[in-house]
């Protein structure tokens, strides 16, 4: 368990596949990931997601974002995890709207960063968000990460943005001071 100021982070389980799934088919959320809503079934997704977890991927983590009285209301994971280059992307994923604009986003994006910055070693994070998700990129910003440039794929533009490890460090200490 990762615990953060208003989050706890643990690695997915099963349990997690319902609301997983609820969120993965709910049009808006979708829309904030740039995906399209999943057209599947839930048996079909709970055999992938059975799979999943039985075989995890060595260039992916993913874990479950708890309250911390043990509410599940979202997700985060860092993947495209490079150990040569000492990097990774990361993705948060606020499901539950009751937790929206009160800064469990942002505890998520510390929690995570952190741990990966302490766990890993890595030198840099990097991440892609939806140019029009003005609420995503200002949260990213409290958390210490800075546009680098654009990326337009699929119908869909992105701002891109990185942390550091130097500049993360730098946010440990004044944060401390």
């Amino acid at each position: 368990m990762i615990k953060g100021t208003k989050v706890k982070l643990r690695l997915k389980v099963l349990k997690d596949a319902a609301r997983d799934f609820m969120w993965q088919t709910d049009a808006e959320l979708s829309d904030l990931d740039a995906v399209s809503p999943l057209p599947i079934s839930f048996q079909e997704y709970f055999e992938e997601y059975q799979d999943t977890l039985r075989h995890p991927s060595p260039y992916r983590r993913t874990f479950a974002v708890l309250t911390h009285e043990g509410k599940h209301i979202g997700n985060c994971v860092y993947y495209n995890i490079d150990r040569v280059g000492k990097q990774a992307e990361i993705g948060i994923m606020i499901g539950d709207r009751d937790y929206w604009n009160k800064g469990y986003g942002t505890d998520t994006i510390n929690t995570l960063s952190s741990y990966v910055f302490r766990h890993d070693g890595f030198k840099r994070l990097y991440l892609k968000t939806l140019t029009k998700n003005l609420r995503a990129q200002q949260s990213f910003q409290k958390s210490g990460y800075s546009p680098y440039g654009y990326l337009e794929r699929d119908g869909y533009k992105f701002l891109l943005m990185e942390l550091s490890r130097e500049r993360w460090q730098q946010l440990i200490i004044s944060k401390s001071s």
